[in-house]
């Protein structure tokens, strides 16, 4: 395969190129280009830049459907109304007293439950950690450093359209408003 201006691609490139071709939706009304015929490989021993290159190429190759969708701050007019108690959150889970793996759980199974639900905020208590210093190398405020981290994660992304510090009234820096995003309902 040449690629242009005489160049000649080697063949990791040439291998990264069918499997991206084979990837992308042809336009409407366009017939799909047929990547070459892979010609029968020589032996030899495979560059570890190109491999990483073909690894690395192969991860942004992916179809966009795939991709996590982005978060979104709570809109300043929601927090105003969270803060006034115009606006009341729907669901509440409380992690106090749970291990980081039961606490994971325990969120991804709610934030599940409450989407299915319907539910458009709801609130995740974390603590805020003691004040008091750690004891032989136990750490303090675990959960509430981790819960983010766990909302940005790609596995809840398609559940949480955006989270917050709550208001005062609701738990401060110990707790959190998540903002589910809606359940679309798959039609014909």
């Amino acid at each position: 395969m040449r690629a242009r201006r005489g160049r000649t691609l080697t063949e990791a490139d040439a291998a990264l190129w069918r499997q991206v071709a084979r990837t992308v939706k042809p336009l409407p009304g366009r017939a799909p280009i047929e990547p070459e015929p892979v010609p029968e490989p020589a032996p030899a021993i495979a560059t570890e830049t190109s491999a990483l290159a073909v690894a690395a190429l192969s991860k942004a190759a992916k179809p966009a459907s795939l991709a996590a969708p982005p978060l979104a701050p709570i809109e300043r007019r929601l927090r105003t109304q969270l803060r006034r108690g115009q606006q009341s959150v729907d669901a509440v889970i409380d992690l106090h007293g749970m291990r980081q793996n039961e606490a994971h759980l325990a969120l991804c199974a709610f934030l599940r439950r409450e989407q299915a639900h319907g539910t458009r905020i709801a609130l995740v208590v974390t603590g805020k950690g003691g004040p008091a210093p750690a004891l032989f190398g136990e750490e303090r405020g675990v959960l509430r450093r981790m819960v983010p981290h766990w909302l940005r994660l790609s596995e809840l992304r398609p559940l949480v359209l955006g989270f917050e510090e709550a208001e005062q009234r609701h738990g401060g820096g110990g707790a959190l408003y998540v903002r589910l995003r809606r359940l679309r309902e798959h039609g014909p």
